[in-house]
């Protein structure tokens, strides 16, 4: 038998249930699971902002495990092999958006904790095509918040382009991952958090932030680049208007709350907003090969899997430095 933390609807706790462990199909992969970060999608899940979810369904996308059994057909992992499981779990192949490299936009794409059972469990099925070898320099817990707040962090980087001075908006999982390697790759990083939260401020100075400060100050330089994780809409003009002309203001979350009516000159001067959505494949094995390279030090505060429903308070209530990992 396996243990999962069970999501049976909005405004339910996760239920710990048993289930009988499942056989991997064709292409597929067993996993035995030794860590699975908590990501704020899966708050977003909880509450009913993502439309139509599997029910009941185990949330988790940020999935470290090995595997205990290879389906039909898999021939790029072994039993015993070391694994990550992200959020984007399966796609058609074939519509137009698939054909030119934009599969995280597949509109039959079916995704990891969300239509796909995931990781707040103790074993996991998941196709062998959307699973990943790992850095050996990560151990279980510290390698899980690559597996999303890292590859959604690398994908927000990518769409800032060659900018240096960027500013990142909520400093959580995805923020002090994307941090180091934007440092690493000598750019300067300006973090805002919610006003009057020292320790994130601290948090991000530590990581080698040049600035830092509250979501209702300016920068001191005017910034090339932002980035939002935080899922707040009234962000956007704030961070539009900390932009220079040409800027891109990037916004990096799954579910933002209403962007509020701005008057068009802060976007004026070929200022531009973009969302990113999901992440394809490609996005997965170049993150690892920079997490190969790069020394991230990933902040990890891990959690027993019974106390899924714990952590996400804390993650709600803003109480968590870097990310919460759950061990079976």
């Amino acid at each position: 038998m396996m243990r999962a933390m069970q999501f049976e609807g909005v405004g339910k706790p996760l239920k710990m249930v048993e289930r009988e462990v499942p056989a991997p199909g064709p292409a597929q992969l067993l996993v035995r699971i030794s860590a699975c970060a908590v990501c704020r999608t899966d708050l977003h899940l909880i509450d009913g902002d993502l439309p139509d979810p599997k029910i009941p369904v185990v949330p988790g996308h940020e999935i470290v495990g090995h595997v205990l059994q290879t389906g039909d057909g898999v021939s790029d992992f072994a039993v015993g092999q070391r694994v990550g499981i992200p959020w984007l779990g399966h796609v058609c192949g074939h519509c137009h958006f698939c054909d030119s490299g934009r599969e995280n936009l597949c509109d039959e794409a079916r995704f990891t904790g969300y239509q796909i059972d995931g990781g707040y469990a103790t074993h996991a099925v998941a196709d062998a095509d959307f699973c990943f070898a790992l850095p050996d320099s990560y151990d279980d817990a510290h390698a899980a918040p690559l597996l999303c707040a890292g590859l959604i962090g690398h994908r927000c980087l990518k769409a800032a382009g060659e900018a240096r001075r960027i500013g990142i908006y909520g400093f959580g999982a995805a923020a002090h991952i994307i941090t180091q390697v934007a440092i690493a790759e000598g750019r300067e990083i300006y973090a805002f958090t919610s006003p009057g939260d020292t320790t994130a401020q601290d948090f991000a100075r530590s990581l080698g932030c040049v600035w830092a400060g509250g979501s209702n100050a300016f920068p001191p330089v005017p910034l090339e680049a932002a980035i939002i994780f935080a899922p707040v809409g009234p962000l956007v003009p704030v961070a539009l208007e900390a932009v220079e002309k040409g800027g891109t203001v990037v916004l990096g979350g799954i579910h933002m709350s209403d962007i509020p009516s701005m008057p068009y000159r802060i976007l004026w001067g070929e200022r531009v907003v973009r969302s990113i959505a999901n992440l394809t494949r490609d996005d997965a094995r170049e993150f690892m090969q920079i997490a190969a390279r790069v020394h991230i030090d990933t902040s990890v505060t891990t959690m027993p899997l019974e106390q899924a429903n714990e952590a996400l308070a804390r993650l709600r209530a803003g109480n968590v430095s870097g990310a919460i990992v759950l061990v079976p």
